[in-house]
């Protein structure tokens, strides 16, 4: 038997179902956000994960900053809206499959961070119907030559759970080249001047790179986030390794794009935490 390949499960829907359209919108999207610079080191991404269509032209902005990158381990972050169960579940194995090809596990890194927390548990049938991972990789594949994922998924997205999870990243992934990536959209359908509100003390939250403050705003209701705890963990993870500074890149709704309603509408959020030389 073969290695375990996650097929795409909202290509052709969510985006594109062949290659050259995949690599057509997201260039379209890539031209429109133009030249993005951060300071320093990449270390980190906050990236939405809606339609193509939608969050697309939000999470250019910080995928730019992946042109010309060398072959790179990913670790990606997201929390999971079909399967429910606690822990962070692990695809260690295999490769995940979009229309661009097959993307390889880092099956390295993915059983040291097993290894560092029962918490996280390898769990690949949770993987199967999601789509907060999969949005991530049409830029992705797009523009990193060489690339290596490790998918993980957060369930309760509890204090426990983000703890245990950044403690593991920061301690399997010391020294090493990775870039850590977390996947979460904002408020959702919400009128437009409500939404800014709600999600202006998330951004706010994520400029200041007060992970902290983020994780107690989504405890009391007043963040709003799908993947805040992905969120938070991957800000503590990454000041962790080093990144001590984080860039607004580009805040939008989804009334922003397409129709255009904003009579209810999602928040999407690009940003970017390097080191600051």
């Amino acid at each position: 038997m073969g290695p375990a390949v996650r097929k795409a499960a909202v290509a052709g829907s969510w985006y594109p179902g062949t290659a050259a359209a995949v690599v057509a919108e997201v260039e379209d999207h890539l031209e429109a956000a133009g030249s993005v610079g951060v300071p320093g080191r990449l270390v980190a991404l906050i990236s939405p994960h809606a339609g193509l269509r939608y969050s697309g032209p939000v999470a250019a902005y910080g995928y730019s900053l992946l042109r010309g990158r060398a072959p790179v381990t990913v670790v990606l972050v997201g929390p999971s809206h079909h399967a429910h169960f606690e822990g962070v579940a692990v695809w260690a194995r295999g490769a995940f499959e979009t229309p661009l090809g097959r993307i390889p596990i880092d099956e390295e890194r993915a059983a040291a961070l097993l290894r560092e927390d029962e918490a996280l548990l390898d769990l690949p049938a949770v993987h199967r119907d999601e789509h907060s991972l999969e949005m991530q990789l049409p830029f992705l594949q797009h523009l990193v030559p060489g690339l290596r994922l490790v998918p993980l998924l957060m369930g309760s997205q509890s204090r426990e759970e983000v703890a245990a999870l950044a403690g593991a990243l920061s301690r399997a992934l010391a020294n090493e080249d990775v870039l850590l990536v977390a996947s979460s959209d904002l408020s959702h359908y919400q009128p437009a001047s409500v939404a800014h509100e709600l999600d202006a003390v998330v951004t706010k939250c994520v400029e200041g790179f007060d992970a902290e403050g983020l994780m107690r705003r989504l405890e009391t209701e007043r963040g709003h986030a799908c993947g805040g705890g992905a969120m938070v963990a991957v800000m503590k993870a990454a000041g962790a390794l080093g990144a001590d500074r984080a860039t607004l890149l580009r805040y939008a709704t989804s009334g922003d794009v397409g129709e255009r309603d904003t009579r209810r509408v999602v928040g999407y959020l690009s940003a970017a935490l390097s080191t600051s030389s």
